[in-house]
Formats: C-alpha cells, structure tokens, sequence
C-alpha cells in the first residue's frame, strides 16, 4: 500500500490553533482511497475530546447532529452497535454500542459478551472491553474496561453482570439506568454468550429499585425511561431466579464502576472498538483481506496528539482498506497506536472552520446519507 507521509498530505485546513484538516489521496490493494484525516494536539490551550451521544445510550443521530449539539469543531463516528434484529421477532434493535463508554467523566455503560457483539470479526487477543480515550491527565490511550459491581439484598451480595447493554450474560442481573433511555429492555435476555442468534431467555425477570428499597417487580423485561434515582435491574436463568427472591418494600443497594484493565489515571472519555496498533507495531493476526470504507484513532507524541480518521465512501473511492493497511498508515503517519471504529456507512467526519456556524460532512458516506449512530469522538476548542 501507498501512504504518503504525513508532511505530504494535501488541503490542510486549521479549524481551530493545532487542530487541523486535511484529505489526500493513497492507493491500497483493493484500488484509490481517499483519506480524511483531523490531527488534533492535545496540549493545545483549550482544546478538549469527549464522547459525543445523544443523550441515551440506546438512541442514535447523525454525527454532525451530535457535533452541533454540543459544539464540537470536529468529530468522528465511535463504536460499532446494535443495528438489526431479525433474529428475534417482536425485538426491537436499540441501536445501542457495542462496547464501554464514558462520556465526561460519567461511565455510561458496560461491553456485551463477545458473542453478541456487531461488526467485523475482532483481532485476536482482544475482546469486546477494548476502549479508546482521553484520560483526567489530558493524555490518550488504548485499554480495556472491565464491570466491577454487585447487588446486595437481604440474602446477601451478587456480582453484578451489565450495565446499560443491551445483551447480558447468561445467567447474569444487569441494571439499567436513566441513561439507558427509553427504549425497550427486552433485548437484554435474548442470545447468548457466544450465538447473538439464539432464542431469547424463556426465564426473566426484573425489579425497579427506587431511593435502596424495590418498588416493583415484573416477570419480563419492560420499556420506557427510568427516572433519575432509580434502578432497574434485568435477570435471565440464574440471575432471574434471584431477584424473584426479592419482594416490594426490600432493600437492595447496587454497586457498579469501570475498572481500567491497568491501573492509573481514571478515563475521562473512553469510547469502544479494537486495537490496531501497539508500540509502532499491527497486532499479530489483523484481517489483510477484507477492505471496506473504515474510520480509526491514532495516538501521536506519547499521548499528546490524536489522529482521527475517515475514509471516503463516495463512488470509485470506496475501495476501502483492510484493517491491516489501516494500521500500516497510522503506523505510516507517526502513530504508537491506532484503533478501529464502526466503518462501511458509518464512516463520517465533521468538521467547522472558525466562523461557521455547523460544521459540515467533511466525506462521502458510502450510503449516500449520514447514518444515525450512538456514539463519536468530538473535538472541542475553547481558543
């Protein structure tokens, strides 16, 4: 594959001091790309990257709605999600995210089971707790976030199995948050660890927990928003014969947290995917075959520099590239480290210059339209 290197790139275009725009044409095996590429310096004054979302976790818009919502001058599309049901009639998709996520320091949610996961077939070695972010010391990394939490009534204390997901282990209690939103939480109980495709639970059952005592109990996973202050918690097999246990007025108290696999500074900002590359170096068995329009991070100067990046999906330019040619480039334009986030339609970039009042698809996205996702990586500057 042909990278130019990062000096050669053409159109360059600062959206804001050391954050900067810019597309070129390469070519890889499958035939021409073109690259749309934000680098962004992190020691910059005033220059910020957060999660953007519309609010929920199960709930989708298009990235530049997102963008503009929160003032953001630039921004790619995050994590693969939940996009189709047809395995489970009557089972809405929630278009809920794959992975973790943190937005502002608050953590939104927990990774599903691998086996329920939606997008290309993960490298190997990794699973689906892989994050990309921006920790409370201003500086970017790769990592995993794992679910620490447990449910404790009066028979006593259980590990807590999800957050916020909209698949839970088998045999696990999830809870469920304002932040979930709205949408239905039947899908919680359906596939299993390693079939997304299998039959949904026949053994359910959920609790509503308001200010540590339950208030409601149901037989089967319901809908709508759960209000501020309250908890509710989704059980299949063994986790739902466990809170059939529990009884209107009993208390229970729920404890959940992210847990960085490596300890050290909290995440201020972590969003879902898959590594592409560590220390300078691809991961060991990446796809070299399959191209397709795809959006990665990078990380540059040690933590102190992202590189965001989208490829065009426009007619003739939609070749794509492998995963292993996305590491290549990364690793091309001075990246340690480079993840992988949703492609295909979902590739998108924004960006908005200084006076401009929205920013604008800076791509083609290959299904002629922005498609609504849950999640991106927005780029802030208060300079």
């Amino acid at each position: 594959m042909t990278v130019h290197p990062i000096g050669c790139l053409v159109s360059p275009q600062e959206l804001a001091p050391r954050v900067a725009y810019r597309t070129y044409a390469t070519s890889a095996a499958h035939g021409p790309v073109r690259v749309h590429l934000l680098s962004v310096d992190l020691r910059a004054e005033g220059v910020e990257v957060d999660l953007l979302h519309p609010g929920a976790v199960a709930a989708r818009a298009p990235l530049s709605e997102l963008a503009d919502a929160r003032g953001a001058i630039a921004g790619v599309n995050g994590d693969f999600f939940h996009i189709s049901e047809a395995q489970h009639p009557g089972v809405d998709a929630t278009g809920a995210p794959v992975g973790p996520a943190i937005g502002g320091g608050r953590e939104l949610k927990a990774a599903v089971p691998a086996g329920q996961r939606f997008g290309p077939a993960l490298p190997p070695g990794t699973d689906t707790r892989e994050v990309f972010g921006v920790g409370a010391d201003h500086r970017a990394r790769m990592g995993r976030l794992a679910l620490d939490g447990a449910v404790t009534d009066p028979a006593g204390s259980f590990p807590l199995g999800g957050l916020n997901q909209y698949a839970l282990p088998v045999g696990s209690v999830g809870v469920f948050t304002a932040d979930w939103g709205a949408a239905s939480r039947a899908r919680a109980v359906c596939g299993t660890d390693s079939d997304r495709a299998a039959a949904c639970s026949a053994e359910t059952y959920e609790v509503t927990v308001r200010a540590g005592r339950v208030v409601a109990v149901a037989d089967a996973p319901g809908r709508g928003q759960v209000a501020e202050g309250t908890e509710v918690l989704v059980g299949r097999e063994e986790g739902a014969r466990r809170l059939r246990a529990l009884a209107v007025g009993d208390r229970v108290r729920v404890r959940h947290r992210l847990v960085a696999e490596s300890a050290g500074v909290p995440y201020r900002f972590a969003v879902g995917g898959f590594p592409l590359l560590r220390d300078g170096t691809p991961l060991p068995g990446l796809d070299a075959v399959t191209a397709a329009v795809r959006t990665a991070a990078g990380i540059t100067h040690g933590g102190r520099g992202l590189l965001l990046m989208a490829l065009d999906g426009a007619p003739g330019l939609r070749a794509g590239m492998t995963q292993a040619e996305v590491a290549a480039l990364f690793a091309g334009s001075g990246a340690s480290e480079a993840f992988g986030l949703d492609g295909g339609g979902s590739s998108t970039l924004v960006g908005r210059a200084a006076g401009e009042p929205a920013v604008t698809v800076r791509n083609h996205p290959s299904g002629g339209a922005e498609r609504p996702v849950p999640n991106g990586i927005g780029v802030f500057s208060g300079g």
